[in-house]
């Protein structure tokens, strides 16, 4: 005889069976592992600080990013003002001087750098600085201060200077050769040149695209000249420079026409600033490129007074980058850890549905913490060995240990092998569209309506409500 179940035997039993709640339960488990999914994104984000902290570490030591600004002729003059004042009536004039100082660019500008890279190391992180000699040729026309009103007599030209803005003195290997009609000069350092430009922008700043303007007074060095009046003007100088630096070596254009070339041995150089390189070769030996601008191409003027104007915005130049960024594709890749766990979960569901095999939720949960630490595991491995070869071992780590705990209930062989291999191409799939940066979204897009359309096609059978 045979007894009927009790209410809660069939609400247990509705539980056990229902679909709609299996579906509710896997819903709930991938909100769950939502959180740990953050922390894993907080975690990259964390180790990318702590390489950027190593690189301005490096670069305190060894010298920062150098912008070279110059050759700049300045020569002081002094402005004499007629005052009229008031006084009870009547009028007086007072005589005021002011001394000012005026800029001057050069007509032509020359540089040819030769760049020697090389890579420190702290613990397991990578940072490229470089040594550089740097000739440069810079011609003039004889100042002309007939435009401010100021006769010859008022020049100073005992007091004039040649100054060349360099970011970081620390970089000076050995002391500047810089002539003048023949002559050697003098020069020495200056913290505050009068010159204002913008400071390359450091690693975490270049990927900020809402990065504060960095325009600020630079510091370099100042060369006497020597001059006694005008007729002691010489139009030609040289200048070679020994400077180290890290990762960036920039240029500003400050000739009415400007012609600049580097070479390095370094396989990985980035083409940055406000204008491009007219001719650039890249090959795994190294780089060379040449970059021609003219006074058109600046927003900046011949000549000026004071600190009337900045020599900021037409600046360019090459940034020394790591192959690998492996924090930039573990980032993208995070981004794809619920798309992953979701796929997964819909294949196992799938293979539940269909085949009458009852998964634990806990079963679930295992498979989903394995898919989570899949990250950390990419990496640290990252960090090691380089990305690709990281996202190969993690990947097939991965897949293996998922499989191979599937083999405990999912009894068929042929389920199995297909299980993996959705796990292998799902994998396959992200790997795709993070290489692919130009056709991400593209590749994605249709790799996602495949997808789509394979589950489609797969459940087009099941019977959702168990009709007859």
């Amino acid at each position: 005889m045979e007894t009927t179940p009790n209410l809660f035997e069939r609400f247990n039993q509705w539980i056990t069976e229902s679909i709609m709640v299996k579906l509710f339960s896997i819903g709930f488990l991938i909100l769950i592992l939502l959180i740990p999914a953050s922390w894993i994104e907080s975690l990259i984000h964390e180790r990318q600080g702590r390489a950027d902290e190593v690189i301005r570490e490096v670069s305190e030591k060894w010298s920062g990013d150098q912008t070279l600004s110059g050759p700049v002729l300045m020569i002081p003059f002094t402005k004499i003002e007629t005052l009229k004042r008031w006084n009870d009536s009547k009028q007086t004039e007072e005589l005021r001087e002011t001394t000012h100082k005026a800029f001057f660019l050069p007509e032509t500008y020359t540089a040819s750098s030769k760049v020697k890279p090389e890579v420190l190391h702290r613990g397991i992180f990578d940072v490229a600085v470089y040594e550089s000699t740097i000739a440069m040729y810079a011609s003039f026309v004889t100042p002309d201060f007939s435009a401010w009103n100021i006769p010859d007599e008022q020049v100073h030209w005992k007091e004039a200077v040649l100054i060349n803005g360099i970011t970081d003195l620390r970089g000076i290997s050995e002391n500047p050769i810089i002539q003048n009609g023949g002559k050697k000069l003098l020069s020495e350092p200056a913290s505050d040149i009068g010159l204002v430009i913008d400071a390359p922008l450091s690693h975490e700043e270049f990927n900020d695209a809402a990065s504060p303007n960095r325009s600020r007074l630079v510091s370099g060095i100042v060369t006497p000249l020597g001059w006694t009046e005008r007729a002691s003007f010489a139009s030609d100088f040289s200048i070679h420079l020994s400077l180290k630096g890290s990762q960036s070596l920039y240029f500003v254009p400050t000739g009415k026409s400007t012609e600049v070339k580097a070479e390095g041995a370094w396989p990985s150089p980035s083409f940055e600033g406000k204008l491009l390189p007219e001719d650039r070769t890249v090959t795994d030996e190294g780089f060379s490129a040449s970059w021609k601008v003219l006074s058109f191409n600046r927003p900046f003027s011949q000549k000026w007074i004071d600190t009337e104007q900045s020599l900021s915005g037409s600046e360019f130049g090459l940034r020394l980058l790591i192959p690998a960024d492996q924090y930039q594709k573990s980032i993208c890749m995070a981004k794809y850890g619920v798309l992953i766990i979701i796929l997964a979960f819909t294949a196992l569901f799938l293979v539940e549905i269909t085949t009458k095999l009852r998964i634990h939720p806990f079963q679930y949960i295992l498979i989903g913490v394995a898919l989570i630490i899949y990250y950390t595991l990419l990496l640290s491995v990252s960090e090691q060995v380089g990305y690709n070869a990281a996202y190969a071992i993690s990947s097939i780590a991965t897949v293996l240990l998922v499989s191979l705990y599937a083999t405990s209930f999912l009894k068929r062989k042929p389920i199995i092998l297909l299980f993996t291999a959705l796990m292998s191409g799902f994998y396959v799939f992200i790997y795709v569209i993070i290489q692919a940066e130009d056709y991400s979204l593209l590749i994605g897009s249709v790799g996602l309506f495949l997808i789509i359309g394979f589950l489609m096609y797969f459940s087009r059978n099941i019977k959702w409500y168990n009709d007859r």
